[in-house]
């Protein structure tokens, strides 16, 4: 892809959940600075169209297609990006969907579900890369070279400050920011930054759709329900101080300022991107 600051060329980097919604517009961004990305969903048709969308425009990507919460699939996917492009510098872990309820009527497989997606899943891609990863700062300390890699984990406002209904997702995403903070000291060493992006309300096909109006998606089979109550929507645009919800591509946005040059003395960070509101 061309741009003329192309502050990440000649880097790797892995984004899961990258086939829709903001997945897609941080590999698309990342594309556009210069990455090669490796493009994961849980279904071929928009991984494939993802890849297709960087190469139409000059950038380089792969499709790797599957759950990250299926056994071996972390391997997998560092091994896509090692084997093809011939190394790792940004692991995205984005991954993620909701299944909201009350905690007395919350069950075992939902509180599970989002502990395995949201943060057993970015454990397993971070311990899949640690052996290239020590391996290339080894030899690049031997030759003299500083380079820095990024790790970014996306949290959620609800994992920073909490959320009723949430029980399961606030404490699997305020679990990645403990997560974060501990990878960012083990990894230091290493000359890699791990900081994680908490998300506020940001309009997707999950948040736009209307939840009276009984809209799903499918994982494994599940039906999980998704939207939110176009009232409530109205209700908390109103609180944030910018007055409406962001972007798919400014929250894309928050995410690439953890990749380039001008973070590598970030590290440990946990960034809200919530306009405003806390």
């Amino acid at each position: 892809m061309s741009n003329a600051l192309n502050k990440l060329a000649g880097k790797v980097a892995l984004v899961s959940g990258s086939g829709r919604g903001i997945g897609r517009e941080i590999a698309l961004k990342l594309a556009r600075e210069g990455a090669a990305v490796v493009i994961n969903d849980l279904d071929e048709a928009p991984a494939r169209q993802t890849v297709a969308e960087i190469e139409a425009a000059g950038g380089r990507a792969l499709a790797c297609v599957g759950s990250v919460t299926e056994a071996g699939f972390a391997e997998r996917f560092v091994e896509a990006a090692v084997s093809t492009y011939g190394g790792l510098d940004i692991i995205v872990n984005n991954a993620g969907y909701t299944w909201d309820s009350v905690v007395q009527k919350m069950s075992d497989e939902q509180w599970d579900a989002m502990l395995a997606v949201h943060l057993t899943a970015p454990f397993r891609i971070l311990r899949a890369a640690s052996g290239f990863i020590r391996e290339a700062n080894r030899r690049e300390s031997e030759e003299g070279r500083d380079v820095f890699r990024k790790v970014v984990n996306i949290s959620s406002t609800s994992g920073v400050y909490g959320n009723a209904g949430q029980a399961n997702y606030a404490a699997a995403k305020a679990g990645i920011n403990g997560l974060t903070k501990a990878m960012a000291k083990e990894w230091g060493r290493y000359k890699v930054n791990v900081n994680s992006v908490a998300f506020g309300l940001i309009k997707t096909r999950l948040t736009e759709a209307d939840a009276t109006a009984g809209a799903s998606i499918d994982i494994a089979g599940q039906q999980i329900k998704v939207g939110v109550n176009p009232q409530i929507l109205k209700n908390a645009e109103a609180l944030i101080p910018l007055g409406r919800g962001g972007t798919p591509e400014e929250a894309a946005g928050a995410v690439y300022l953890f990749c380039i040059p001008e973070s590598n003395y970030v590290s440990g960070q946990v960034l809200v991107c919530g306009g405003g509101r806390p």
